[in-house]
């Protein structure tokens, strides 16, 4: 399995950095390291893999494998596409940085996430928003594979975000990195609501009586 301290120096930065993306051209997959359940975070220090850190950038990685498959099912949603293929570069760089912990000599190399990732992702939610209808209930996730996907996850964005504040507890995490998670999970939200209207499908709203309606 990958190491965290591979993941980080091979981390992809965003489209707008400037550097090469992509894991290194002969970086190897296995190295054995790992098999006595301890990791190597970026620095060289070795961790269990059920530390606080490494459940954090679990989370990420698997939220960037969820949004991965959303795009696979979005068909010819170009300009979500282009916003979601930012979204896993950043969620690369944030894997990069929880598996950096604060005083590592390596923590130069890492691109933390910042007030301008934040800002871009509330852009990209008021942008989305504007072609919906005013949210008045909660939406049972579903409709389209893509949308259903989206609420997936978003889901998983939200875990990692749980990880993260729990780790922020006990060690530093950046301000800006808890933030762009909260505001992760709302423009996937937003995104599973936009995929389905272009497709007509209307929401599907919660309702107390949904459950045993009907029994009534």
């Amino acid at each position: 399995m990958v190491t965290a301290e591979a993941r980080a120096r091979a981390a992809p930065t965003r489209a707008d950095s400037g550097a090469v993306s992509g894991y290194h051209r002969h970086m190897k997959i296995y190295t054995r390291s790992g098999d006595d359940g301890t990791t190597g975070l970026y620095g060289g220090q070795r961790v269990p893999k059920t530390s606080a850190r490494v459940e954090a950038y679990g989370a990420v990685d698997e939220a960037n494998a969820a949004v991965g498959l959303a795009r696979a099912l979005l068909g010819d949603s170009i300009r979500i596409d282009a916003v979601l293929d930012e979204v896993q570069h950043a969620l690369f760089d944030v894997g990069a940085d929880l598996a950096t912990p604060d005083g590592s000599p390596s923590r130069d190399r890492i691109r933390p996430i910042d007030g301008i990732d934040v800002a871009r992702i509330e852009e990209a939610i008021d942008a989305f928003e504007a072609e919906l209808e005013p949210l008045r209930n909660f939406v049972l996730p579903g409709g389209k594979p893509a949308a259903a996907q989206l609420q997936v996850a978003r889901t998983v964005v939200r875990r990692a975000e749980r990880e993260v504040v729990k780790l922020a507890q006990a060690e530093v995490v950046g301000d800006q990195l808890r933030v762009y998670l909260n505001r992760l999970s709302d423009l996937l939200f937003v995104l599973a609501r936009v995929v389905n209207a272009r497709s007509g499908v209307a929401d599907d709203p919660w309702t107390a009586s949904g459950r045993r309606g009907s029994e009534r």
